[in-house]
């Protein structure tokens, strides 16, 4: 059986008879060279790290670019690191699933350790807090998703965690932008070199969000006399540490049956998935598609690794965010939002099942060339109609990525204002295009709300995905009844001109009278989800 460990991949005649790539540089010295002068840390050890942002350092590696690995630290589900990577010695198994059922595989080994970043592991945050020390140290990454960086609630109310992080100061810190800013005033006070700070999450302006949070928990901590004003104007100061901006965008699915079963007919042992205490589904391997994209804002100011050379758009802020908007308001982000909603009220359990049905491909066809065109700007570096070609033709209908509409609808209340709401405030800012207009982005708002009834479109119950914002929202969906479309009456009204839902007031901006025309559609009885979709795509 072939071993996916440090001493096991040094059995490359087993690896190469089976058929995959093992890293091409000494990982013992690259460990020890990162311990000595570490250069690069990540937040957040999950599967896009594993499958994307880890392979770019090793790429560096093979070509011999780099000699120091990366360092990847937790804040949130330790069971990660204890379940997956210290029992395979921090390595990955990278599954590349390309379209025509072939399989690219690789170990990867850039990750030269893990820390999980808390107070109650007191030994591996002080490892950490020494790499933080360490002038060396170059970047600090973030995969922790977008509600990673937020302080507050959707009422603006700062959330408990972090009320008792401002009160008790970086010794006590727990929320993940606590951690960070912690371990940045211990960076301050060993001599302040200079950082840079890089969100490579799938939010829009993820450097901003970034630099917001850290800088507001500075800011409390130094009203309280935890920290100085000195370390907040470091923080500030963008040519000590910078936030660059960027955009990400690779599709890693939860790991699948047919994977795994794959490689354990390789030969590879040891490859069950596991799930977490916190409900994260992760395996030792990372099955991922093979297109990947990386636009990052060029501003390091202590260096930065030569990612250019890993395939990374190194550029200016413009045009990251041009990109950026480009991908998440218009290209892709809507679409496989909009497919996730109707896809899961449908029935559907592969993204691959549901690019097939025609009026689900039209739909998101006509949100992304029809409605987001008009509004999308060139990033120059990408075609945005070529991407959204892209996207529809080749990457959704992928047989062998097996993602699903109920993953992709996970946390949508969190995504709308972004995915939908950009693109409607570029509506309303326009002199030559009005809002009420569109059909199609209205058309999926009022599909998630449906979706957000908990009922399938044949009647039967439906299990919604995790979102911290459903509940306040089905609140009022109550009185509301499947199969009786006479029992709504306004009662969405309030939630529609919430504007941190949707970034615009949809009652204000006269779309709402469509969403909720739609809704009572959809709520009329079996299959009334399926002849909405087809009353307003072939009308």
């Amino acid at each position: 059986m072939i071993s996916l460990t440090e001493q096991g991949i040094k059995d490359t005649a087993a690896y190469q008879s089976a058929g995959i790539t093992l890293p091409g540089f000494d990982v013992a010295q690259m460990r020890k060279t990162t311990k000595d002068t570490p250069v690069w840390v990540h937040f957040g050890a999950g599967n896009i790290f594993r499958g994307f942002i880890a392979v770019l350092q090793q790429t560096l590696l093979d070509k011999g670019l780099q000699k120091s690995g990366i360092i990847a630290a937790e804040t949130f589900d330790f069971d990660v690191v204890d379940k997956i990577y210290r029992p395979f010695d921090n390595l990955a198994l990278l599954v590349g699933l390309k379209p025509d059922g072939n399989m690219v595989n690789s170990v990867i080994a850039s990750i030269a350790e893990a820390y999980c970043a808390s107070r109650q592991r007191p030994e591996e945050l002080e490892s950490l807090i020494r790499v933080f020390e360490n002038p060396s140290l170059q970047m600090v990454s973030f995969t922790i998703t977008e509600k990673g960086y937020a302080l507050c609630n959707m009422k603006g109310e700062l959330l408990p965690v972090v009320v008792s992080d401002i009160e008790n100061g970086p010794e006590a810190a727990t929320h993940a932008m606590s951690v960070v800013t912690a371990l940045m005033y211990r960076r301050f006070l060993t001599g302040a070199a200079p950082i840079a700070l890089v969100s490579m999450d799938n939010c829009s302006h993820n450097g901003e969000k970034l630099r917001e949070a850290v800088l507001t928990i500075a800011g409390e901590w130094e009203k309280r006399g935890f920290t100085s004003a000195a370390f907040t104007a470091y923080l500030s100061d963008e040519e000590q540490v910078s936030f660059p901006w960027s955009m990400i965008d690779k599709i890693t699915p939860r790991p699948a049956d047919s994977v795994k079963e794959t490689l354990l007919g390789l030969g590879l042992k040891d490859m069950e998935p596991v799930i977490t205490s916190k409900n994260t589904y992760i395996a030792p391997f990372v099955n991922a598609e093979i297109p990947q994209y990386l636009v990052v804002e060029d501003r390091f100011p202590n260096g930065r690794p030569q990612l250019e050379e890993a395939g990374v758009y190194m550029t200016d802020r413009e045009t990251v965010n041009n990109t950026e908007r480009m991908k998440v308001t218009t290209c892709l982000n809507p679409l496989h939002t909009a497919l996730a909603v109707f896809g899961c009220v449908l029935g559907y359990t592969k993204i691959a099942d549901e690019i097939k049905d025609p009026e689900l491909k039209l739909l998101i066809e006509k949100i992304g060339y029809d409605e987001g065109m008009p509004v999308v700007v060139d990033p120059k570096i990408l075609s945005p109609k070529e991407f959204i070609r892209e996207v529809i033709e080749e990457r959704l209908p992928n047989p062998f990525i097996p993602d699903m509409p109920q993953r992709i609808a996970t946390d949508t209340g969190l995504k709308v204002p972004i995915r939908f709401g950009e693109t409607m405030k570029s509506y309303l800012a326009s002199d030559t295009l009005n809002i009420t207009d569109l059909t199609y982005i209205p058309l999926a708002i009022a599909g998630w709300l449906r979706y957000l009834m908990g009922v399938y479109d044949t009647g039967e119950p439906m299990e919604i995905s995790p979102d911290p914002t459903a509940a306040g929202i089905q609140k009022y969906l109550e009185e509301v009844a499947f199969g009786k479309p006479e029992t709504y009456h306004g009662q969405l009204r309030e939630v529609l001109s919430n504007t941190s839902l949707f970034a615009v007031d949809l009652c204000a901006a006269g779309v709402a009278p469509l969403v909720e025309t739609m809704f009572t559609e959809m709520i009329a009885g079996t299959g009334a989800v399926r002849d909405t979709l087809k009353k307003y795509l072939y009308r």
